[in-house]
């Protein structure tokens, strides 16, 4: 049997100054992680790590651009060296910059940078990971999924191409792994409200989306369970798995 307990574990999780980030963050910090609080926006992530340790918790605030490998490897190596090692990797940082947009009026300049900030900086944050986790006999790699990158949506190309993309790579990425007792898995939490002032939370229900498609429409707190699975398996779990929250076929 295993435990949900983070006990003696690192974990750094991108993207964390809010949203599904900044939940997962706070809640691994809950069962017992020391966990690194990254992303580019330095007053947010030092508010994240502050209120983590005003919850008994330990956090490590770290400044970095998920898109630039050079700053990426720096995070990790100062994490690394301040911590004693790295654990689990939670990969958040990520988004769609291009909405609502046909393939003829895409701009060649914001393709590549949806492509470069939803696979590339998996990439760049991975590589830079692994010699760590090999140190430590094993790992946790979780990557964050959305059901586009498996059926996609006119006029939302760019964004589901990496997504799809990722989903590859994690795949991959696991077999080449597996031989550490790595693992390597995707989440893919469906409708998930990030943006919103405490008095505009929606009720957690279901909505129509896309035309007939009933979804479960979630708070960011709602996706921490999972998460928190995922980072306590033990090393011989599954990979390279994907693990949805949506409520149909993804």
């Amino acid at each position: 049997m295993y435990s949900e307990s983070l006990e003696g574990k690192v974990a750094i999780v991108t993207g964390a100054d809010r949203g599904i980030g900044r939940a997962v963050a706070e809640g691994y910090a809950a069962a017992g992680a020391h966990v690194v609080v990254s992303s580019r926006t330095e007053t947010d992530i030092q508010l994240v790590a502050s209120e983590i340790e005003s919850d008994g918790g330990k956090a490590l605030p770290i400044l970095y651009d998920v898109t630039q490998h050079e700053s990426v490897q720096a995070m990790v190596d100062e994490a690394a060296g301040l911590l004693g090692g790295l654990d689990i990797l939670f990969i958040n940082a990520g988004g769609n910059t291009i909405w609502n947009t046909p393939i003829e009026e895409v701009d060649p300049g914001d393709w590549h940078d949806c492509i470069e900030l939803n696979l590339n900086s998996a990439f760049y944050t991975i590589r830079a990971r692994i010699p760590y986790l090999k140190k430590r006999g094993s790992g946790k790699i979780i990557l964050m999924g959305s059901g586009l990158g498996y059926r996609g949506q006119v006029n939302l190309t760019t964004y589901s191409l990496g997504k799809a993309r990722l989903w590859h790579f994690t795949r991959l990425l696991a077999e080449e792994l597996l031989p550490f007792d790595i693992t390597v898995n995707e989440m893919v939490p469906g409708i998930v409200h990030t943006k919103l002032k405490e008095s505009e939370l929606p009720e957690r229900k279901l909505v129509d989306q896309l035309g007939g498609s009933y979804e479960y429409r979630k708070l960011p707190e709602d996706v921490v369970p999972l998460a928190l699975h995922l980072a306590t398996m033990p090393k011989y779990g599954p990979t390279p798995q994907t693990f949805s929250l949506t409520r149909r076929w993804i």
